[in-house]
């Protein structure tokens, strides 16, 4: 199967789904966010995992559940050395959906993820594959969450799905010179039912 940018699996159910987990991002525990995990377990969308066909080394830990999928569009950072394109970090804007609606979280160095309740996520990359050249590669991280909100019980992350993000072809112009390169994503987060609680 090839993978690309466009190929939002479960699309309607995991735009509901992530609308309602965002819209009650404050009250991680509340009936709200309750009853929009019960209708994603219910209809298999956590407990669904992606197509890793080629990268099966990115997989999520045995026992792990999808607690949030988010659609990201931002850039990765470079800058140049004066011989090389040196990763800086990223810059993204996570949405609930593919048509970029509904705004879950930011994304920034660390690597970090903050929801728009204040909960972040740190991530450590584990393991990582090139299922694309033309793309920045698939990831898959360990996770360590702080604060009450979607995050609250991330034990694990990955990065699928990715177009464009690669560093510049081109030589700088100027050591310290910036390149901004936009890429798109889906991000997967996992969580260990009971873990945290």
């Amino acid at each position: 199967m090839k993978h690309t940018g466009r190929h939002w699996l479960g699309y309607s159910l995991v735009v509901m789904t992530a609308v309602a987990l965002t819209a009650c991002a404050d009250a991680p525990a509340g009936p709200a966010r309750q009853a929009a995990l019960a209708a994603g377990d219910a209809a298999g969308t956590f407990s669904r995992f992606p197509d890793l066909t080629g990268c099966e080394q990115l997989a999520a830990p045995e026992g792990s559940v999808l607690d949030l999928r988010a659609f990201a569009i931002g850039v990765q950072i470079y800058q140049w050395t004066g011989s090389t394109w040196n990763f800086v970090a990223p810059s993204a804007t996570l949405y609930a959906d593919e048509g970029l609606h509904g705004q879950v979280a930011t994304h920034f160095g660390g690597p970090t993820w903050e929801s728009n309740s204040g909960s972040r996520v740190v991530g450590t990359v584990l393991q990582r594959c090139t299922p694309d050249a033309t793309a920045i590669q698939w990831l898959s991280l360990s996770a360590v969450p702080t604060g009450a909100g979607i995050f609250a019980h991330t034990t694990f992350i990955q990065r699928l799905y990715t177009v464009g993000g690669l560093a510049p072809s081109t030589p700088g112009t100027t050591v310290g010179e910036i390149a901004q390169v936009p890429y798109t994503a889906q991000y997967f987060f996992y969580k260990v039912p009971g873990a945290g609680k």
